[in-house]
């Protein structure tokens, strides 16, 4: 990634007491936050704030570091809030600045930042609709991502991974994971008990992953 020094040399150093905003999400805004943060002290939670209060927590990032730079290299807007977790010491640049000293980088690195960022990108709207969905939601949206056509017009998933890491993966318990399995099967919306589960209604999936 590049320094901060690179772009702006004179970026103020300025300070932040812990539980203080430090970044807004902004999935509904038509346009990014106008500036770039980077964390020289202190310690950051991410997630998703309700209120005054991180009610959701995805992760933890400790200065140095950029903050959110993936949005700032994709110019999308922020996804998660941030949150000082420790008394913070920080840098602001203008994004218009920072998104120039990306353009002066050579073209290699530059494709290389770019699938960087889209990577952690997908990570953390993963990690977003985990908190936001319930576990029907996030299973059927799972079973959607992992479905395979078997035959005209069918498709179906083969676990192959223990249900634990499974239910790992969607941030619920197994036991969590295997009744809501049987639930889809009651409403005759996935078949089979085995290590293969037939999508006999994807629609109805798709309907309740919200996809």
């Amino acid at each position: 990634m590049i320094s901060i020094h690179d772009i702006d040399p004179t970026a103020q150093l300025q300070s932040i007491s812990r539980g203080k905003l430090l970044l807004q999400r902004g999935c509904h805004t038509a346009q990014p936050t106008p500036y770039v943060s980077y964390i020289e002290h202190g310690r950051v939670a991410l997630g998703l704030v309700q209120g005054t209060a991180m009610e959701h927590q995805i992760g933890v990032l400790e200065g140095p570091c950029w903050l959110d730079a993936s949005s700032a290299v994709l110019g999308l807007p922020h996804l998660v809030d941030a949150v000082a977790d420790s008394p913070v010491e920080y840098r602001q640049v203008n994004l218009a600045s920072f998104r120039q000293g990306i353009q002066d980088l050579p073209e290699s690195a530059r494709a290389v930042l770019t699938d960087v960022a889209m990577a952690h990108r997908k990570q953390t709207e993963f990690a977003v609709s985990r908190l936001a969905k319930d576990a029907e939601s996030r299973c059927a949206e799972w079973l959607l991502s992992h479905a395979q056509p078997v035959g005209e017009g069918q498709m179906a998933v083969e676990l192959q991974q223990r249900k634990r890491s499974i239910a790992t993966q969607l941030g619920i318990a197994p036991e969590t994971f295997s009744r809501v399995l049987r639930h889809l099967r009651e409403q005759s919306l996935i078949s089979g008990n085995g290590r293969v589960l037939n999508l006999v209604n994807p629609n109805a999936l798709r309907s309740l992953a919200g996809v």
